[in-house]
């Protein structure tokens, strides 16, 4: 799942795709590394400027319907926690949407149901939407994210998404600090074993960056080790900000694992 931003804030581009043209081509250059799915967000995930649900859409909307229309088979991935944003991109032509938050919109499964689309189902620690991490505290991270993500597939289910369409993310770093982060990916193939498809978003995230002491322009290789650990594990679905690196890695994985 290759990311591409519409945000002129992203912590790892700088706004680099954040025009429209530029937004169309990462998708382009995504797919052509080998990506099978593509994320469009519009809103930064940290605190920034205040971007309202009609900025959101303005941002995303005409992309989705771009990329939909220049790639037919590829899978269309919108993050979002908002229901009124996620209804508008659905008829564009997203396939899933990526609430990355936890779940604090509830009416964010109606609209998946309606439209007939899938829903990644995470786990953020209680926080609102854009906010940091603030002495995050548990008894045991793994069965807390478990219980959580799994509750709300569960709920998702109930509220008329398919369950093959339900995807469960840890979320890292969010509502978490790095040895949570760290213990997750060490312990993955316990949130695999809960049957959900997990999806894992670690490229170039915080954790990677303060075990290895390196900025966001120089955490490609802990990006690496992360995603490889993560799919060995038994992720299905790994979020990247490099394609063309992640595909290398996770065919490496593939091989081995197969022999």
């Amino acid at each position: 799942m290759a990311v591409v931003n519409r945000t002129p804030d992203s912590f790892y581009d700088r706004g680099l795709t954040y025009a429209f043209d530029a937004a169309v081509r990462a998708v382009d250059a995504a797919v052509a590394a080998g990506a099978d799915l593509v994320d469009i967000g519009g809103v930064k995930a940290g605190p920034g400027e205040e971007v309202g649900p009609d900025e959101e859409i303005r941002r995303v909307a005409d992309l989705v319907a771009a990329a939909r229309e220049r790639h037919p088979g590829l899978v269309i991935s919108v993050d979002t926690w908002r229901a009124e944003v996620a209804d508008v991109v659905a008829r564009a032509g997203a396939d899933l949407l990526n609430d990355t938050w936890g779940g604090p919109d509830p009416e964010l499964p109606a609209v998946a149901a309606a439209h007939g689309i899938g829903l990644v189902c995470a786990h953020a620690g209680g926080l609102a939407p854009r906010s940091r991490t603030h002495r995050a505290a548990y008894g045991d991270v793994v069965a807390a994210v478990a219980g959580h993500v799994t509750g709300l597939a569960e709920r998702a289910v109930a509220a008329g998404v398919r369950p093959d369409a339900v995807l469960i993310d840890p979320a890292h770093d969010f509502g978490k600090n790095t040895r949570h982060s760290l213990e997750l990916t060490r312990r993955l193939d316990e949130l695999v074993a809960t049957g959900w498809p997990v999806l894992v978003a670690v490229s170039n995230k915080d954790f990677v960056g303060e075990t290895l002491r390196a900025p966001v322009e120089h955490r490609a290789e802990g990006t690496a080790a992360a995603l490889a650990l993560s799919a060995w594990h038994g992720a299905r679905v790994l979020r990247v900000h490099d394609a063309a690196a992640a595909r290398a890695a996770l065919d490496a994985v593939a091989f081995m694992r197969t022999g």
